[in-house]
């Protein structure tokens, strides 16, 4: 396959036009990477496959939101894509981490239901790192359903403390406690960058994605990790609509991976990992 034929996105957000007003803490974000329009308007389905269709995104795996007292996009909102176009993009669920029972119960909906194939927690969202206790639940329905537990790692580029997005620790103890869980690390970790790669390393079941960042800033140690022991760790991702699919697919060229590394990174990673 070619550089953008067939890829995978393996994290992006449901552009429903009311980020300004729900995550206003990711305003300055889509500021700064010129993407501020997509803040009002949304996209509807047909809108995001057009996008998807001039970068050369095959499948793109849409997040619900979900923060303390409200939804940003509910799976049943993720669903309406995944129903519409349902060869194009695969949900990624959310739940409300402080009521342990109804989030479990919404996982498992969201999953046998409506065909989500992951869960996302954000804890900066939360202002709890992923070792807290109301996570645990979550986990084992995850193994129990066999699907991944994705999350964030690095620094917020939203305006709240990053302390929760440290991989040591916190990630690191998630792993050791649950061996049989599938992670998957999105923003790459920076500036925590080398313990994300040392905790993807040590642990079978935990790989990183490379949303939020433009593939030219991609950090040194990440690509030579990519490209050498750890080419069946990493995943392409966007973290659209913050980033323009077709100049991050442009970018990927820029890196000139060779064919091996480039469809792992770009599609054969995400399909192992999230069994598409």
């Amino acid at each position: 396959m070619s550089n953008a034929q067939g890829a995978i996105d393996a994290w992006a957000q449901l552009a429903t036009g009311r980020t300004r007003e729900l995550i206003p803490e990711a305003v300055h974000l889509f500021e700064k990477s010129g993407t501020t329009v997509l803040l009002d308007k949304g996209l509807s389905p047909e809108e995001t496959v057009a996008e998807m269709d001039k970068a050369g995104i095959n499948k793109l795996m849409i997040s619900a939101w979900c923060r303390p007292e409200r939804w940003v996009s509910s799976n049943d909102e993720v669903a309406e894509y995944t129903r519409a176009y349902p060869e194009r993009f695969v949900g990624v669920a959310a739940v409300d981490l402080s009521r342990p029972m109804a989030a479990v119960h919404e996982l498992e909906r969201a999953v046998t239901e409506l065909g989500c194939k992951a869960l996302r927690v954000v804890p900066w969202l939360w202002k709890l790192p992923p070792n807290h206790r109301l996570y645990y639940p979550l986990y084992v329905k995850c193994i129990e359903l066999d699907i991944p537990f994705c999350t964030q790692v690095g620094h917020t580029g939203p305006l709240m403390p990053s302390e929760t997005g440290r991989p040591v620790p916190y990630l690191d103890e998630v792993a050791l406690d649950f061996p049989e869980l599938r992670v998957v690390a999105g923003h790459i970790g920076h500036p925590w960058t080398d313990e994300m790669i040392g905790v993807a390393w040590k642990h079978e079941n935990v790989f990183i994605d490379t949303s939020a960042y433009l593939p030219r800033y991609y950090p040194q140690a990440l690509l030579q990790y990519m490209q050498s022991y750890g080419q069946d760790k990493v995943l392409f991702g966007s973290n659209f609509p913050q980033l323009s699919l077709s100049r991050c697919m442009e970018q990927v060229a820029e890196l000139e991976l060779s064919e091996e590394v480039r469809n792992k990174f770009l599609h054969g990673n995400a399909r192992r990992v999230f069994k598409l």
